[in-house]
């Protein structure tokens, strides 16, 4: 088991994507630490996974983030973010307070946690952010979100340098099958489902378990840093 001995932090841990990369950690033998806003969700998760601890905070908020990563009793060797959700809008329609907090999220926020996290990882661990794809391709609406999703990767290309050895990777994913998925479509989520097993080049829905696969993959991979790596099933490819 590749992971064994090693200890991974899953912010945004308690469903989805987390959690999801918690089941292959711990499959792979890690210890598992997660992190969410919900005390109820994350003591569900960790009860599922066997996780060794928990911890109840907004990965937002700075001051959180550098107590959970100090108080933390011994080094870790991976931490994997998924917090910070999207905000779509025309410039017309731009809220400024809603897109600043957006900012925050994305930018501001992760800058935090590598600045919090690097000092605790042991040599060759990583730092794993996970984005998306979908805002590449320039669209109504789409103008924050696309600005944030450039961002990313290049933040995360010059994190790779300054915390070097600790290697720092994005995923960049497309459309996952996930509980959030599910609140934010609704009724639409089955027809969506549909689309995508017609367009998508792979023929199925990329699922949390497709994502997981990949971070533990880089997780394990300690020739990799510095870079972005897409799971969206070919969906930037097709009009999906």
């Amino acid at each position: 088991m590749k992971l064994t001995g090693q200890t991974v932090v899953l912010i945004g841990g308690s469903s989805g994507i987390g959690l999801e990369t918690a089941r292959a950690a711990r499959a792979e033998g890690a210890d598992v630490v997660l992190v969410g806003r919900s005390a109820e969700r994350l003591a569900a998760a960790a009860a599922d996974v066997g996780a060794t601890r928990t911890a109840t905070f907004d990965a937002a908020d700075p001051d959180g983030l550098h107590r959970f990563f100090d108080d933390l009793p011994d080094p870790i060797d991976h931490v994997l973010t998924t917090a910070g959700g999207a905000y779509y809008a025309p410039l017309a329609d731009l809220d400024f307070a809603e897109a600043r907090r957006n900012v925050d999220e994305h930018l501001w926020a992760q800058l935090h946690l590598a600045k919090a996290a690097a000092p605790r990882i042991r040599p060759s661990g990583t730092i794993l952010y996970v984005g998306g794809t979908g805002a590449r391709r320039p669209a109504p609406g789409l103008i924050l979100a696309a600005a944030m999703t450039a961002a990313l990767p290049a933040m995360a290309a010059g994190l790779a340098i300054e915390l070097a050895p600790v290697r720092v990777n994005v995923i960049a994913a497309g459309f996952v099958d996930t509980p959030l998925s599910a609140r934010l479509l609704g009724d639409d989520l089955d027809e969506r489902r549909d689309q995508l097993r017609r367009t998508l080049p792979i023929g199925r829905v990329v699922g949390p378990e497709d994502v997981a696969a990949l971070a533990v993959h880089l997780m394990t991979n300690t020739a990799l840093t510095g870079a972005t790596y897409d799971v969206d099933g070919g969906q930037q490819f097709v009009r999906a």
